[in-house]
Order: structure tokens, then C-alpha cells, then sequence
């Protein structure tokens, strides 16, 4: 009985509302959909956080290639990039 609400709650909230938190919301025009992937851009979601917390460091340090992400980063403070690491490795 609960699980039947709880879906018919989230059927009502408008689709704009069930997206990316935040930051997050930037990252999935190119990691696609909840960061599922998105061509030849690597997935997020469910990736570990110190994955991503490192990998984010990188680029931002310019110590990891990238064609736009080492210029992105630089944009986020590091609470925004804590937000956005807590959020896709939460996706499952």
C-alpha cells in the first residue's frame, strides 16, 4: 500500500522536478539522463564518490585530459562539486 502511494506521488511530481539537483542539472546535457551516459561521455551515476571527487580535482588542476570538463570545473565551487559527486554516486 505504501509503495502504490509513493509511486503515485512521484507520478505527480512535474518531470522538471524529478531531474539533476542543482549543479547536477548542468552535468546531464552531455553525461545524459541522471548521468547514465551519453555516447563516448562516460556515465556518473553510480560511480564511487572518491572517484569522482578525485577525478573532479584532476580537471580542475588540469592534471587530467579533457576537451571541456578542465574548464567546467573551474566554474563550481567545491560545494557545488561535493553536490554533484553526492548525487550521482547516489544514482543507482
Amino acid at each position: 500500500m505504501i509503495r502504490a502511494a509513493l509511486v503515485l506521488a512521484l507520478l505527480a511530481v512535474p518531470a522538471a522536478a524529478q531531474t539533476a539537483p542543482g549543479v547536477a542539472e548542468g552535468c546531464v546535457t552531455c553525461h545524459g539522463p541522471r548521468g547514465a551516459g551519453s555516447g563516448s561521455v562516460p556515465p556518473l551515476a553510480g560511480r564511487d564518490a572518491a572517484d569522482l571527487a578525485t577525478a573532479m580535482a584532476a580537471f580542475r588542476a588540469n592534471e587530467r585530459p579533457a576537451t571541456i570538463m578542465n574548464r567546467i570545473v573551474r566554474g563550481y565551487t567545491e560545494a557545488e562539486v561535493a553536490a554533484a559527486v553526492t548525487y550521482f554516486s547516489g544514482l543507482r
